[in-house]
């Protein structure tokens, strides 16, 4: 199973789904197989095409801010929904605005051997002043947040820990997940790889998904060979779902100024407080 991180199908109210297999550039008979119609199973689901009207952005952006978050509220047991304004008060600052060039289109495995999840990335280059502050303030931030978390995060235990080294290990005992930036020995590490995740999947990721993802890569690194060149202006506080991907935002900070607000409300709060 795979997913888009992120997606058009957020904006669009669907009128009607097509399988791709019916037409062709003129009318043709076709014949279409209705043999599933009946049978107790879902019938195998393949792309389908369909016709739709796209939301304009002032009506998504009520949705995501007003009507989403308290939704999420009633469906999804939260273990302590307090957390994200404890997350707000431990933080005590923010990096400056971060100028990076996203490149390189690459898949990761969640530990080498464990089968899934694992994800197709678009990396940062590792180099330059906003990375240095990026990697710095991911050591200030690891320290702030990790005694609010209540354990692991659960894609780093079971058949993904079994696979992980002694170093990952260490940091999902210690703060919960492996990849941060954490003081060690009076040095800071450099375990944080910072990225962007497009499509994230639990399918096992064997020898033909692997070969087959690589060419994938391959092809999008040659559609953006110079990678794009960008600046994060802002930094979230989250709820992040299984796959690290961001199902609701609480808390927007911005690198500009310091001010913050509630993306719900739109009211200001204050960092540190």
């Amino acid at each position: 199973m795979s997913a888009l991180r992120s997606g058009i199908a957020t904006a669009v109210m669907g009128l009607m789904g097509l399988t791709g297999c019916a037409t062709t550039m003129a009318p043709t008979a076709s014949a279409i197989d209705n043999a599933s119609i009946g049978q107790p199973a879902f019938r195998e689901h393949r792309a389908t095409y369909g016709l739709v009207y796209r939301l304009p952005k002032d009506v998504t952006d009520v949705l995501d801010n007003r009507i989403y978050p308290p939704l999420r509220e009633r469906l999804v047991h939260n273990a302590d929904p307090g957390t994200p304004r404890r997350m707000l008060a431990a933080l005590k600052n923010a990096p400056p605005v971060l100028a990076v060039t996203l490149k390189t289109f690459y898949n990761t495995e969640a530990a080498a051997g464990a089968g899934a999840p694992w994800w197709f990335d678009l990396g940062i280059v590792k180099s330059g002043q906003g990375y240095t502050d990026m990697m710095a303030y991911n050591v200030v931030a690891t320290a702030a947040l990790t005694p609010l978390r209540d354990g692991p995060l659960p894609r780093v235990t079971g058949p993904v820990y079994a696979k992980m080294g002694d170093a990952a290990k260490e940091l999902v005992q210690t703060v919960g997940v492996s990849g941060v930036n954490v003081m060690k020995d009076g040095k800071p590490t450099a375990s944080h790889n910072p990225h962007n995740t497009l499509v994230y999947s639990m399918t096992p990721y064997d020898a033909r998904v692997q070969a087959a993802m690589k060419n994938v890569a391959d092809e999008m690194n040659r559609v953006l060979p110079d990678g794009i060149n960008t600046q994060f202006r802002d930094v979230s506080i989250v709820e992040i779902g299984f796959m690290g991907n961001v199902v609701r935002e609480f808390y927007r900070i911005s690198l500009a100024d310091g001010s913050a607000w509630d993306t719900t409300s739109g009211k200001a709060v204050v960092i540190g407080r």
